[in-house]
């Protein structure tokens, strides 16, 4: 038997899934069954996994996937099938399967370290690197490990992970991947002054970079940042 909060939740999961194909979050689940903490949340899943309700995902953050429904639990596909199932005029449908859990967590590539001082070289190997996909819109992306400190002031800080979403155009103020003459490339503010292409960091220590415009490429737009606590 289940207690009502582990009814609650199993049905609140698999309502989800069903609608976006995406585990909520803890604190989705906290708000939805009225619990204090998520610590709550926990101590559910954790009697649900134990008796082969649910199962968390390997290498996936947030993703749960449903096992088995308690028997007086009907889902919204089931009740869907059986609404249809009284129509005279509605042929015998098979159940659909249950849609798959989302990976919340995409790998893009990791493309070498980026400076955040002087220019260096990079895009100097691959890898890939996991990131939430809360973190990321639309568009074909990649990563960047962060050398030095002159984009501290924009809350960039050295060994972050630059989060680029890739483009070779870019308004002035934004933070920008740019290539200087093919061969470094950099982090910074671009901004185009008096027909020069203007590279500016956000850390008082250190001045902007002028070069010509046939001297910059633009690579990407920052898209977001990933920090790992040691």
């Amino acid at each position: 038997m289940l207690t009502r909060k582990q009814h609650e939740l199993i049905r609140f999961i698999q309502d989800r899934l069903e609608e976006t194909g995406i585990s909520p979050s803890f604190e989705e689940m906290k708000d939805a069954l009225d619990l204090k903490s998520k610590s709550g949340v926990h101590r559910l899943i954790s009697a649900l996994e134990e008796r082969g309700f649910i199962r968390r995902l390997p290498n996936r953050a947030r993703a749960l996937e449903v096992l088995k429904q308690p028997e007086d639990v009907t889902t919204r596909a089931s009740a869907r099938a059986a609404a249809s199932s009284n129509s005279a005029l509605t042929p015998l449908l098979k159940p659909a399967a249950p849609r798959a859990p989302a990976n919340d967590v995409i790998e893009i590539p990791l493309h070498g370290r980026i400076a955040a001082g002087v220019p260096i070289e990079a895009l100097e190997g691959q890898t890939m690197l996991p990131v939430p996909a809360a973190l990321l819109g639309a568009g074909e992306h990649f990563a960047l490990e962060v050398s030095g400190d002159s984009m501290v002031e924009a809350g960039i800080l050295d060994g972050d992970y630059a989060l680029i979403r890739r483009t070779d155009t870019a308004r002035d103020g934004e933070i920008v991947v740019a290539l200087v003459n093919g061969e470094e490339a950099t982090l910074k503010y671009l901004r185009r002054e008096d027909g020069m292409v203007r590279l500016d960091p956000a850390n008082a220590a250190y001045d902007p970079q002028f070069y010509q415009p046939g001297e910059v490429e633009v690579q990407g737009k920052l898209a977001g940042l990933l920090r790992r606590y040691h």
